[in-house]
């Protein structure tokens, strides 16, 4: 998937699931789940272990999803989350070698900010997305608005703290997309082996975000499944 086609789906989906498992079996097991439930993107982070195994191996294996690399600190691990089959690099916070990497590879990057100067500072070097993590501790989607109001150009992504009750917040306040974590990969559907716990969180995601972008559409569905 080139570049702009991976941008295109991340702003059509509006849901980034996070998965930071405590193993290769957990990660697998929520990228699975994740796509059941409607949305065609993960984002494996690299504190999974072995995680540029499972990104590997889901490239290969579900090639219809759209796999990610988060948390990648450095030059060094872009190259290798590329090298593996990675379509997208998630930063933690700003980076100019880790963008120049991107840059440099053709790969669609999501860098973290969170205040107006590292936002700016972060668009200016050419990242397709700005991460604003951890957002919840500043204010969550009322911090989301003050940062459009002067960069109104600027395609937010709020990671952290992101749940059902405050996505469609999140989306109003003019957030491009979303960054869900436990909130949606919740650990104890590992536990109990149950995806369904994943999968259906994940459809109502999905969902919220498409009700908060065109409320008129949602309601129009809601109204014909009642009759």
């Amino acid at each position: 998937m080139k570049k702009q086609e991976v941008r295109d789906l991340i702003e059509k989906i509006g849901i980034v699931p996070v998965i930071r498992t405590a193993s290769q079996q957990e990660a697998r097991f929520a990228a699975e789940a994740v796509w059941q439930g409607g949305i065609p993107i993960v984002e494996i982070t690299m504190t999974v272990p072995r995680a540029l195994e499972v990104i590997s191996e889901l490239v290969k294996t579900m090639p219809k999803l759209l796999v990610g690399a988060g948390t990648v600190v450095n030059q060094d691990l872009a190259f290798q989350c590329f090298d593996v089959g990675a379509q997208f690099l998630v930063t933690p916070g700003f980076s100019q070698k880790t963008v120049a990497a991107a840059h440099n590879l053709d790969m669609l990057i999501m860098a973290g900010a969170l205040t107006p100067t590292e936002v700016m500072t972060a668009w200016e070097a050419g990242v397709d997305f700005v991460k604003i993590f951890p957002c919840s501790n500043l204010g969550g989607p009322s911090y989301i608005k003050a940062l459009k109001g002067p960069l109104p150009h600027v395609p937010l992504v709020p990671t952290g703290g992101v749940n059902l009750e405050t996505a469609a917040d999140y989306i109003r306040a003019g957030a491009a997309a979303l960054g869900v974590g436990g909130e949606l990969v919740l650990k104890h559907a590992f536990q109990e082996r149950k995806p369904e716990l994943i999968s259906n969180l994940a459809t109502q995601y999905a969902q919220i975000v498409k009700e908060a972008r065109n409320p008129a559409a949602g309601k129009s569905e809601r109204s014909a499944e009642t009759h």
